[in-house]
């Protein structure tokens, strides 16, 4: 690899679209009032203040860390209909959810979701039977109007030839179905440069140190930039707390009296290299209610999840070595041992599910978003699932739309009004994309991969072609940033000038895989860090 050490010095900023410096957006949400301040850049926060903008509100969004960097970035990488719920009876929610994942799988971003077969194995003294298997994923499927073809039973030698790795003593059956899988880190992204393109201002790594009241009523909040140390203020005339695990904590800003609201569930996921190709998903039922999954995702094997109770500060949520036992031992009831070898693991993450406070086992809890408005008028919103992250952003906007005396404005716009099925920013066909990449590739010198063609069309969509550009423009920036993972250093350059990237892990974790395939070495972060600091 070259050494790159021209890089950072050729990684200027390039002016077409880029987003303001971190200065101009400080002083920009500090003179500025707001119509939503919304405090939290996971993706219910972020959703939201994609519609509110939409809407024509002026809306500013904030965040401690990262955007989508705690529990956002955490999930099992689906957009789901919920195959277990159809157990607990909750046939509306299954088709609510289906309708959501076929939406943003088809119209809002096909360019950053893909179909995925899932193979749910039958054995013999499992919980289920194959009757019973059979039958739900006939109904998963009807619910979904059969748009992923219609659910049924397969042969294990058949199973075993997609899956090579499945283990087949003691399988009777193996049930199909079909749903959809996304990179959870570039859907949010995409989702916060969407809001941005409607008009919002957006802040990470910007943490909230206290809460502004004008009479009694929560009206902004006083932050502090982490990057720079600066400290500034946000006036609202509401307030949205979207800040998923910590929701509590800021509603303790606002009430020191505040009850608790909410529990907190870990999960966790091992993500291995592959052995074998595999073209179909396992989803493996390890009890009457949970399911352990292993995924290809990312030319890798993601496996998870495990759900327990989880007590503490969530910014110490770590995977423990009985967290990776757990999930080898699932994973063991249907894929073979060599895949599972410890020495294949490349990476480990756990976040938190924010569920409604109560009683009984996190694992039956319901994935509900509750909103709830504190004694301050602050709004807080908690809960929900990725699958359903537009509906969450409508549902919210239309609980702020109910509040008394009109407080959105006269500039605002009804959600029901708005085009339903928005896309996000870079849709196209990534088959496409890819093609015209390769075709078009840098010239003169070599042509791009293919695999990072490919990479591009899945991540970006069209915006690729502006990374490609910058790839042309500097031959340094097409080189890999390491040999053995798809991306370019245009990326990196990329990330900082249009994707808010301020830090080596917001790039090698949360806008590249590097990171997931255990490529993110020291050498590598010093280097990604010169250029982010090359602004």
């Amino acid at each position: 690899m070259t050494t790159l050490q021209s890089v950072p010095a050729l990684g200027t900023h390039s002016a077409a679209g880029s987003h303001q410096s971190r200065a101009e957006t400080r002083e920009q949400l500090s003179k500025a009032t707001y119509d939503l301040l919304v405090i939290g850049g996971g993706i219910l926060g972020i959703s939201t203040a994609w519609h509110a903008a939409q809407s024509g509100l002026r809306v500013a969004l904030v965040d401690a860390g990262d955007f989508a960097g705690a529990t956002s970035s955490a999930s099992s990488k689906l957009l789901h209909g919920g195959l277990r719920y159809l157990q607990t009876g909750a046939v509306k929610l299954v088709a609510e959810n289906h309708f959501e994942r076929r939406a943003v799988s088809r119209q809002v971003a096909p360019h950053l979701a893909n179909p995925l077969t899932f193979y749910l194995p039958v054995y013999k003294g499992g919980p289920h039977g194959a009757a019973k298997l059979g039958a739900g994923v006939f109904a998963y499927s009807a619910l979904s109007a059969f748009g992923d073809g219609v659910g049924h039973l397969l042969s294990p030698s058949k199973a075993a030839q997609d899956v090579p790795e499945l283990r087949t003593d003691n399988l009777k059956a193996v049930a199909v179905y079909g749903d959809d899988q996304m990179n959870d880190s570039r859907m949010a992204l995409m989702t916060v440069r969407a809001a941005v393109e409607a008009g919002a201002s957006v802040l990470n790594h910007a943490e909230v140190t206290g809460l502004r009241f004008t009479k009694g009523r929560v009206t902004g909040a006083e932050l502090k930039d982490r990057m720079s140390g600066d400290e500034f203020g946000v006036n609202a005339r509401l307030v949205l707390n979207a800040t998923g695990p910590w929701v509590d904590h800021l509603r303790k800003m606002e009430n020191p009296d505040a009850a608790p609201s909410i529990r907190l569930s870990k999960g966790a996921h091992l993500v291995l290299k592959r052995t074998a190709p595999w073209k179909a998903a396992l989803a493996t039922p390890i009890d009457k209610y949970r399911i352990t999954f292993a995924l290809p995702w990312e030319d890798m094997l993601l496996l998870g999840t495990t759900d327990e109770e989880f007590e503490g500060d969530p910014a110490d949520v770590r995977v423990t070595e009985s967290d990776t036992a757990q999930i080898l031992d699932e994973a063991a009831f249907s894929i073979r041992d060599q895949q599972l070898s410890r020495d294949l693991i490349t990476y480990s993450f756990a976040g938190l599910r924010v569920l409604p406070g109560g009683p009984g086992d996190t694992s039956k809890a319901k994935r509900e978003t509750v909103v709830t408005e504190g004694a301050g008028g602050m709004l807080s919103v908690a809960g929900g699932k990725w699958t359903t992250f537009r509906h969450i952003g409508r549902t919210v906007m239309k609980k702020l739309e109910a509040l008394p005396g009109h407080p959105l404005g006269d500039g605002y716009e009804p959600i029901s009004q708005l085009q339903k099925r928005l896309p996000l920013p870079g849709i196209a066909n990534p088959r496409a994309v890819a093609h015209r990449l390769l075709v078009d590739g840098p010239a003169p010198g070599p042509r791009m991969a293919a695999d990072t063609a490919k990479h591009l069309a899945t991540h970006y969509g069209s915006l690729s072609f502006d990374i490609a550009r910058l790839a042309n423009e500097n031959p340094a920036l097409a080189e890999r940033i390491s040999p053995d993972a798809p991306e370019i250093w245009a990326q990196v350059v990329y990330a900082r000038d249009h994707e808010w990237a301020e830090t080596a892990d917001d790039v090698l974790r949360r806008r590249t895989t590097l990171t997931i395939r255990g490529l993110a070495s020291d050498d590598v972060r010093a280097k990604v860090q010169d250029v982010l600091d090359n602004k």
